[in-house]
């Protein structure tokens, strides 16, 4: 069974139970020779006072004794004697629990006074002027930051990267691309943004010529046949190269060239295809396929995640990250207009509102449970001590209280019983 931790403060608290338990025995002793003492008085006829004063040790002594069993029956047996409805707290634990838990159910985790206590205390307007305190921001920042780093450093990177990949594959997959590129190839056509790549390939390609030449005439005499003489596989290819290099060189250096324009209306043309031409879009989808299933594109969408992983752990330790000072602005922008705006309050309150009473309404008899069960396992005597330690002193007043009042009783009931036999 679980108990409770019975501490050093408990001990402490039980010696002081002890000294009140003695002193209430104590005044219960002292009362019993007063009353045994006014008793030998009145026989002896000492006076009239002498019955005023054992009535009221008599009724004193009946109080403490009546106190005394109270008090005992809750924690033990008194004398040991099986006295039925005695040692209620060790007897009764569980019935105890369960009365606990149904009280707390139905006073406390009931939507109504959820709502009540959450509308009292103004949740959204403390909470906003809480976080417009910029030292109030930075702890929530830093505290995020760590419980980010210790999220990601939790996570193993080889599920997150098979995550990560199979989420990507699967959306590259289930998208159809080749409408999108279509309409993104039409708009920089249009645009003309694909001429200035026109013009680095054609700058670039006219510098190639200039520097490889040789390797041009070269690859055209090694392609001629074997019975041409060699001198005139020379000519041809000098003059192959040579129209090709005019042709590059025109090409760069005049922007209405027609090869040019005739690469604007293939890109207009493939654009339309794109977006239009069924023979198209299944060849481009192969072809998006097909690079998909390819290793290496499988290793650069797993390694993402290493990446992104990497920069949000950097950015999450330097508290001058531009993530955490966009953060921290974030939240102080936030906590101000919390704090200012009656609607943005209302509109947090309420969700708290809503969400607390979801909670206190699925979960209220696990909530309740927890209360019962708990108590259910905790062991007998151990729980009867802890609680006869914390609240046993207040309880030894009331022994003492009952001596007292017992004796003051006794005292009138006696009083009146003499003036109305006169």
């Amino acid at each position: 069974m679980v108990s409770f931790s019975y501490t050093a403060a408990d001990e402490e608290k039980s010696r002081g139970v002890r000294r009140m338990k003695t002193l209430a025995t104590c005044l219960l002793l002292v009362v019993a020779v007063i009353y045994g003492l006014a008793t030998w008085a009145r026989n002896a006829g000492w006076g009239a006072w002498a019955g005023y004063v054992a009535a009221a040790a008599e009724a004193g002594m009946v109080g403490a004794l009546a106190d005394w069993f109270a008090v005992t029956a809750l924690f033990r047996r008194p004398l040991g004697l099986p006295i039925p409805h005695t040692a209620i707290i060790p007897t009764k634990k569980d019935q105890l629990g369960a009365s606990l838990g149904t009280f707390v159910g139905e006073n406390f985790l009931s939507a109504d006074v959820v709502r009540g206590r959450l509308k009292a205390f103004g949740i959204g307007r403390r909470l906003g002027t809480w976080l417009a305190d910029p030292a109030h921001a930075d702890r929530v920042t830093a505290e995020a930051s760590t419980a980010l780093r210790g999220a990601l450093t939790v996570l193993r990177d080889a599920d997150v990267q098979a995550v990560v990949g199979e989420a990507i594959t699967r959306r590259a997959e289930s998208a159809e691309i080749a409408p999108g590129l279509g309409k993104t190839l039409e708009k920089i056509v249009a645009d003309g943004a694909h001429r200035r790549a026109v013009d680095l390939i054609c700058t670039r390609a006219h510098d190639w010529l200039v520097t490889h030449g040789d390797s041009v005439m070269d690859a055209v005499q090694g392609g001629a046949p074997g019975w041409t003489p060699r001198f005139v596989d020379r000519r041809i290819g000098e003059r192959v190269y040579k129209e090709l290099l005019r042709f590059v060189t025109e090409m760069r250096d005049m922007p209405g060239h027609p090869a040019r324009g005739a690469i604007d209306r293939f890109l207009g043309d493939f654009a339309a295809d794109l977006q239009a031409d069924t023979d198209t879009r299944a060849r481009v989808e192969r072809l998006k396929s097909d690079l998909l299933a390819r290793p290496e594109v499988q290793d650069i969408i797993a390694s993402a995640w290493s990446s992104v992983r990497s920069l949000i752990i950097a950015a999450a330790e330097d508290d001058r990250s531009q993530l955490r000072l966009r953060a921290r602005a974030s939240l102080i922008s936030l906590g101000t207009r919390l704090a200012t705006d009656a609607r943005l309050q209302a509109k947090v309150e309420g969700w708290a509102e809503d969400a607390a009473a979801y909670v206190v309404t699925t979960y209220r008899h696990e909530i309740t449970s927890l209360i019962t069960d708990t108590v259910a396992g905790w062991d007998a005597t151990q729980t009867s001590r802890k609680i006869e330690a914390n609240i046993g002193r207040d309880l030894q007043f009331i022994r003492i209280n009952g001596t007292v009042v017992g004796a003051l009783a006794g005292l009138l009931i006696y009083t009146v019983s003499r003036v109305v036999g006169g």
